[in-house]
Formats: C-alpha cells, sequence, structure tokens
C-alpha cells in the first residue's frame, strides 16, 4: 500500500547535486551535469566566496540554466553550483501582520524577522472549479463610485485599467485602509523604490498597516524576484484565506509582473510572440488570478491594477487579464486632467458580478446613474460649443441639471471615508431626483 511518505520519497532528490558553471547567456547562467527540475532553487559560489542564490528556469542544449536572485557579478566559469531545494516554499503566520517583506519573506521594515512556523509552497494548490461557492456577498471597498455604481462582492476579482500618473496607487490606498475585509495583503510588484515608504506611510497609514502584509520587490530587482513577489502576496493571502478571513489583495502591478516573466522566457530561449510577449507570460496570468476567490473557508478579493501602455485599453495584457477577471475599474486621464479623483470612468468600467450580489433597487438606481452619464457623454460637444438648448431632448435636460449632484458623489476626497448604507442611500436619492426631473420634463408642455 503507497503512503504519502512513499510518494514524497518517490519524488525526492539527492540533496548533494551538484554542478558547474559553463556559461552566462543574457541574464542566466548555464549549468553543466546538473539535472534540478524546473522551479528549483539552487546556490553558486563566487570566487569570493560568497553564495548567490538562483533559481531553474530551463534547459538548453544539456545545460541547466539557473537565474540569479541577485547579480552575476563575480561568477566565472567553473563556479560551483549546488542543489538547495526542489521546490520554493514561504513561511507564513500572523505574525505577518503590520510588516513589509521582500519576495523571499525577508523583513524589510527595520524590525526583526517574525517568527513564522508554517511552511507553504509558492505555486500554491489547486482548487476544484466545484468547490467554489458563488459569490453573493458584497464586499464594501470604501470608495463610492465602486461600491454605489460597480459593486464588488467577497472573492470577486477586478483589474485595475490605468495609464501612469491618473491616481491607481492613491485608489488602491484608499481601500487599503477603508475596506470591510478582515486582512489586506498588497503585493507592489516593480515599483518605483521611492513610492514604497510613500505608499506605506502616506496612502497606508499605522491604521491600515496594522491589518496589512506588505510584500515588495522594486524596479532594480531582478526579474526573478519580481515574479516571485507576486507569488509570495499571493501565498500569504491563501494562508489567512485558509485561516477563514475575507482577504482583500492588491497587486501593482500585473503588468510588471508580465514583462519580469517576459525577461525570463526570452532569456530562457522562449520565441517572442505577441509585441514581444513569449507563451509563459499568457500562460502564467490565469494561474496567478485563479488562486484568488471564495472557498467554503474564506476568500480572497483581488483588485490586480494594470499599467496600459500609451492608455490602449486593448494592449496584451490589458486585453488578457480583463477576459480572466470578474471586471474591471478603468480609470480615465481625461477625468484625472480635469482634477476629478478617483478618477474612475464608470461608463467604461464593469463589474459582471453586481446583478448577483445587490438588491433590485441598487441596480435600478445605479443604471439611472449611467444612464444620465451616457447622455451627457454623448452629447458633450454639444454642451461645450454651446449649441445645447433646453427643451429639446428630456433627459439631456434631466443629465445636465443633475449633472453636480452625480459628479460630488463620485468624486471623493482621500480623508473621506463613507459608510456603505450611506453610499446606497445617496444613489437612490440621485436616482429618484432623476426620475422626478424625467417626470416633470414629460408632463410640462415643450417649446414650439
Amino acid at each position: 500500500m503507497t503512503t504519502q511518505y512513499d510518494q514524497v520519497l518517490d519524488s525526492a532528490m539527492v540533496a548533494g547535486l551538484t554542478g558547474s558553471v559553463v556559461q552566462t547567456i543574457g541574464l542566466t547562467a548555464a549549468v553543466a551535469d546538473f539535472p534540478a527540475p524546473v522551479g528549483a532553487l539552487v546556490s553558486l559560489l563566487k570566487q569570493s566566496g560568497e553564495r548567490v542564490e538562483a533559481e531553474v528556469i530551463g534547459f538548453r542544449d544539456k545545460h541547466t540554466l539557473v537565474m540569479p536572485l541577485s547579480s552575476l557579478t563575480g561568477i566565472r566559469r567553473g563556479s560551483p553550483v549546488r542543489l538547495m531545494r526542489t521546490s520554493r516554499t514561504l513561511r507564513v503566520g500572523p505574525a505577518l501582520l503590520g510588516r513589509v517583506i521582500d519576495a523571499r519573506g525577508q523583513a524589510l521594515d527595520g524590525r526583526p524577522q517574525p517568527m513564522l512556523e508554517e511552511r507553504r509552497p509558492l505555486q500554491g494548490s489547486h482548487i476544484s472549479a466545484t468547490d467554489r461557492p458563488r459569490i453573493d456577498t458584497p464586499l464594501a471597498t470604501g470608495v463610492r463610485a465602486i461600491d454605489g455604481l460597480l459593486c464588488c462582492g467577497r472573492g470577486q476579482r477586478l483589474g485595475i485599467m490605468a495609464g501612469s500618473g491618473v491616481g491607481k496607487s492613491v485608489l488602491m490606498g484608499m481601500m487599503s485602509r477603508y475596506t470591510e475585509a478582515d486582512v489586506t495583503v498588497i503585493g507592489l510588484i516593480g515599483e518605483r523604490g521611492r513610492e514604497v515608504n510613500e505608499f506605506v506611510e502616506r496612502e497606508l497609514g499605522p491604521a491600515g498597516l496594522a491589518r496589512s502584509v506588505v510584500v515588495v520587490a522594486t524596479s532594480d530587482d531582478p526579474a526573478i524576484l519580481r515574479v516571485q513577489a507576486a507569488y509570495t502576496a499571493t501565498t500569504v493571502a491563501e494562508y489567512f484565506r485558509d485561516a477563514g478571513k475575507n482577504v482583500l489583495l492588491i497587486m501593482d502591478s500585473v503588468t510588471r509582473f508580465a514583462l519580469a516573466q517576459r525577461e525570463i522566457g526570452l532569456s530562457a530561449g522562449e520565441p517572442p510572440t505577441t509585441r514581444g510577449f513569449p507563451p509563459s507570460v499568457f500562460s502564467l496570468l490565469p494561474k496567478l488570478v485563479e488562486r484568488a476567490g471564495r472557498t467554503r473557508t474564506g476568500s480572497i478579493t483581488a483588485f490586480y491594477s494594470v499599467l496600459v501602455e500609451g492608455d490602449d485599453e486593448n494592449e496584451p495584457v490589458a486585453d488578457t487579464v480583463r477576459g480572466l477577471l470578474d471586471g474591471h475599474v478603468w480609470l480615465s486621464r481625461r477625468l484625472a486632467e480635469r482634477g476629478h479623483f478617483p478618477a474612475i470612468d464608470v461608463l467604461r468600467s464593469i463589474s459582471r458580478l453586481m446583478s448577483d450580489i445587490s438588491s433590485n433597487h441598487h441596480r435600478a438606481a445605479a443604471q439611472m446613474l449611467r444612464r444620465m452619464l451616457s447622455v451627457l457623454q454623448e452629447n458633450e460637444d454639444l454642451l461645450t460649443i454651446g449649441a445645447y438648448r433646453k427643451g429639446n431632448n428630456r433627459e439631456l435636460d434631466t443629465a445636465v441639471a443633475i449633472k453636480q449632484e452625480i459628479h460630488k458623489f463620485l468624486r471623493q476626497a482621500v480623508e473621506d471615508r463613507p459608510v456603505q448604507p450611506e453610499v446606497l442611500t445617496a444613489v437612490q436619492k440621485i436616482a429618484q431626483q432623476c426620475a422626478a426631473l424625467l417626470q416633470a420634463t414629460t408632463a410640462s408642455p415643450q417649446p414650439v
């Protein structure tokens, strides 16, 4: 009879597996006589005696390709390589709350390393589709435009589509502080070094950090660490979810995760396909986002920011991620330039689960506000040049009359923390005003 211990022994490898570097190729080193599996953790010995950790990323011409987790400087032909682990794991535990860690789980906040007893595989474990309950409970994010007109559910996965400099970091900071989730896990992937402290101190604040875990891999970190940081943040979120918590996972950004994987894929010899991205990028994206969601013990509600190149919403990463998620929030540069924050373009945003998690009254009210915003957008040129004449279009008359109320609702200061019942009441109140104005316009005689 085969036991779980027999299965472990069957898959185990010799701990003393060694090899030697024969050449470096770009960001990778080729190792001879080293049959370690893809994903294994190895160490390279420099001439100075310092050891450099690396990960096996592929094979080429009977050589094993490894990518260091730091610089290749100091590695020479013949440098010895030793297998450390055949798979990557991460230590997790409640002591991670309130901490800032790197992709390997090491503390970055100047405090002692947290005491963590449990290990989790970085690649996570597969959850059967039939083991995922339906998403039927709304989760308040603390952002009026989302809670009122889009509505996010516990376990839902949403994308934040934005170009550079339109306020996505501020929006994510607001959600981190004001969400109803029990725990927030924030993955800062490929961020500028100066922005990490700014986000933690200004956007998150002490209260937000106390119930959060921040995972950081800056833009100057090797590509392998930037990819690993996304897995680390997801693994931490899975730990708290399996402990029965409702977790909010915020990843900024999945585009930099894809760019890092592009570096790895091209270094491993993959052919560039769509706009220079190798096939492994589009294979890993669904594996990453599918780890979020609701299970029978808890939930991971995930927001993945997508840095849209040139504000093109159909560029490869944005188009792929939009098809994988349960909706998206579009941040408009046009609104940001007008000083409208958060710059959420409601008409270009969608929540595919709003009909399942909101009441009939809420949906009807939200639909009325979207209808008014659509009318304003369709007639924007007419209003701008002053060619609008009141009385010719009752819907446009109503939209113009209620415009300031809608924009006042959609604008939100960073320090403004709305309460969910108040948000729903405000949406319904504006919708009732719209209905009353439409009825009054219909009843009144039209000018000849």
